[in-house]
């Protein structure tokens, strides 16, 4: 079936959701930690076994174990799918290793004219405690699913950056085979690594996964707002504009203000491919 407008209120789960040390590291090293860059090789992210170094969790980690499904949504093609919008919120430090139990909820649907909007939203909780550990909200983009004359949803621009120059600018280089290492997290989508697949979905090659550019924009709101200290990194939002291709520099650029920072993730060609960010911290 098409996309399912009625899906919007059900829910999945609790699914258990486990993860060790071996994963953490994994998945700093696929969104670019441990180059040599102004953070230097991030010890904490991507060893376990140094001297007089505590190993730690890239807040941004939360998406490979936070991240939920509604079955019943649709039947469309998958080549199709886009990721519009990604949403963190972490209500205590991911520990290194952990179970945890995760319910999801799709709380729209939205008809978009050309293609259709569903987001879902997923509560991870500690197995042992059942305390929160986080929180994350995703829109996916499905082309050609619209036009079923459905709400619209929310429109408008939010998160704008200032007119002003940024506070900040930290800039990485992804490595031309950065999604090969990227996928190893979990996300096996073809697009971003078999180049017949790409091309059924329009491009020429395959493209960077989205969240992994938003691994590495996480990673530099993290460093420059919160001395690196996962602890101090509370939420971060932001929208999926334009794709990325493996090899491309991206620069984060931050307008902060008090314990908030509004930003965008740009290319080497000065094109924002990750937008309308909003980052928290304390």
């Amino acid at each position: 079936m098409p996309i399912n407008p009625d899906a919007v209120g059900t829910k999945t789960g609790p699914f258990e959701r486990s993860w060790d040390s071996k994963d953490c590291l994994l998945y700093a090293l696929g969104v670019g930690a441990g180059a040599i860059d102004p953070t230097g090789f991030e010890l904490e992210f991507t060893t376990e076994n140094s001297m007089n170094v505590e190993q730690k969790v890239l807040p941004t980690f939360a998406v490979t174990i936070g991240m939920g499904f509604v079955a019943n949504i649709g039947s469309f093609n998958m080549a199709m799918l886009l990721h519009g919008e990604q949403g963190i919120e972490l209500h205590r430090p991911i520990p290194v290793d952990g179970k945890g139990l995760l319910t999801s909820e799709c709380i729209g649907i939205y008809d978009k004219g050309k293609g259709a909007v569903a987001v879902t939203e997923s509560v991870l909780v500690d197995k042992q405690t059942e305390e929160k550990l986080l929180t994350t909200r995703s829109s996916m983009f499905v082309r050609g699913e619209g036009g079923w004359g459905g709400d619209r949803g929310p429109s408008g621009n939010r998160n704008t950056p200032p007119d002003r120059t940024p506070d900040h600018e930290v800039s990485y280089q992804t490595r031309p085979d950065q999604t090969l290492l990227y996928r190893l997290s979990g996300d096996r989508n073809p697009l971003h690594s078999d180049p017949e697949f790409a091309k059924l979905a329009g491009y020429e090659n395959p493209i960077l996964h989205g969240l992994c550019t938003y691994g590495f924009t996480g990673r530099a709101l993290l460093h420059t707002l919160c001395d690196s200290n996962p602890d101090s990194f509370t939420s971060m939002e932001g929208r999926f504009a334009k794709p990325v291709m493996p090899g491309d520099t991206l620069t984060v650029q931050m307008w902060v203000d008090g314990k908030e920072a509004i930003f965008q993730t740009v290319t080497q060609d000065g094109e924002a491919v990750f937008t309308n960010g909003k980052m928290t911290f304390k």
